[in-house]
């Protein structure tokens, strides 16, 4: 008996009654098409608050960052207004003083975040101006731009399928790697990068679509770990617009070359399909004659990037209190509170500073990300300081 939209409440009382009559949970959850893990999550609901917590719940998150009702925000601006020298703290004794009781007061980090986004925060000391999205870059010299892409996954011969990632020059043309993957990990990916780097130094910049493993569509800023690298490396971070492939277009073009030439027919294996783009690579870059360079070929335009690659340098914050590592789960551990941060995040140091009494201010390289509120246990993120372009210069 799976569950049906139309009676969704009714399906749920039944299950929670035969429940209670003594049926065995695991049955039950057969019959009805869902897991355990569900079934104790509805019986718990209907412990806790009766038959009306089985109706649907709202998937939206409870509150949303920096967004607050206009009448209280603009409470929140008089309040410091009015009393120029209080901390965030003071200001949110005052509204809990002024607000009716059955209005959530917001949360310290949420006062502070708003008052800084109002520039009414005095910082002792000059603060890095936070990336704003910008328009793409023209990417008119070698080595200024590089784009990459996964082009369309495929099945081989054997059955299997493979996932070409494939980088670009974008003023030369030049195809820098064509890379026969057996999926987009992103793991695959940095590793692929890394020996890339290595022959060809870095880049001023890449630019990629918004999908996986480029950006997490569900992690803080939408960052991913490879775009975390990137960064650490001092590669700016461009993204096209969702939907917007033709800012991309010359890659896009490639590989409609490269689709007709090394997938059409596919090979046996991912060995002999590298074989192939390995070839295709030969022949674009040194015998294809291009239009748009002259019907010059493109290795005759492209040359090696001027900065090599040397790895990570140490990340270190003279303008912060403390610094601190992010744990492998994605977290904070400050004063024996942990805080999550994200988990793309993991590993690296980030640098934290107190700016108002129990608001600690949180910064990634150059970007400030957001407060923490130790009494809350949570990060406030900030306006994303990265946009439509990530750049850590």
């Amino acid at each position: 008996m799976p569950w049906k939209e139309s009676s969704v409440m009714d399906e749920r009382v039944v299950f929670i009654a035969r429940l209670l009559e003594g049926e065995s949970m695991s049955e039950l959850c057969r019959e009805f098409g869902i897991s355990r893990k569900t079934g104790y999550k509805f019986l718990q609901r209907y412990k806790d608050s009766g038959v009306e917590a089985l109706t649907d719940r709202s998937r939206r998150p409870h509150h949303y960052a920096r967004r607050l009702p206009t009448p209280i925000e603009s409470q929140i601006i008089g309040f410091k207004q009015a009393k120029p020298h209080w901390g965030a703290r003071k200001i949110r004794e005052l509204l809990i003083r002024r607000l009716s009781s059955h209005i959530k007061v917001p949360s310290l980090s949420t006062v502070h975040a708003v008052l800084d986004r109002h520039g009414l925060v005095k910082h002792p000391k000059p603060r890095h101006q936070r990336a704003q999205g910008t328009e793409l870059s023209e990417g008119a010299r070698p080595n200024d731009l590089w784009c990459v892409d996964f082009k369309g996954e495929f099945l081989m011969g054997n059955e299997r399928y493979c996932y070409p990632l494939t980088v670009t020059d974008h003023a030369s043309r030049y195809l820098l790697m064509c890379e026969a993957l057996n999926s987009t990990q992103e793991q695959s990916a940095i590793e692929a990068f890394e020996r890339l780097f290595s022959e060809r130094g870095l880049p001023a910049a890449i630019r990629s679509d918004n999908g996986v493993p480029f950006a997490s569509p569900n992690a803080l800023y939408q960052l991913s770990r490879l775009s975390v690298w990137w960064l650490r490396l001092g590669i700016h971070v461009e993204r096209i617009k969702p939907g917007h492939p033709q800012q991309n277009g010359r890659h896009e073009r490639m590989h409609r070359t490269l689709k007709q030439a090394t997938t059409r027919p596919p090979a046996g294996n991912l060995l002999a399909q590298q074989a192939k783009f390995d070839r295709f690579i030969e022949e674009f870059n040194n015998e294809r004659p291009h239009q748009a360079l002259e019907m010059k070929m493109p290795a005759q335009v492209y040359a090696p990037s001027a900065r090599p690659y040397r790895g990570l340098q140490e990340l270190t914050y003279p303008l912060h209190d403390r610094s601190v590592v992010v744990t492998t789960c994605g977290r904070l551990c400050m004063y024996r509170k942990k805080i999550n941060i994200s988990q793309v995040l993991a590993g690296q140091r980030l640098g934290v500073k107190e700016v108002d009494e129990g608001i600690w201010l949180v910064s990634f390289m150059h970007y400030d990300l957001g407060y923490v509120d130790l009494e809350q246990n949570t990060l406030q993120p900030l306006d994303n300081p990265f946009g439509v372009r990530l750049s850590p210069m």
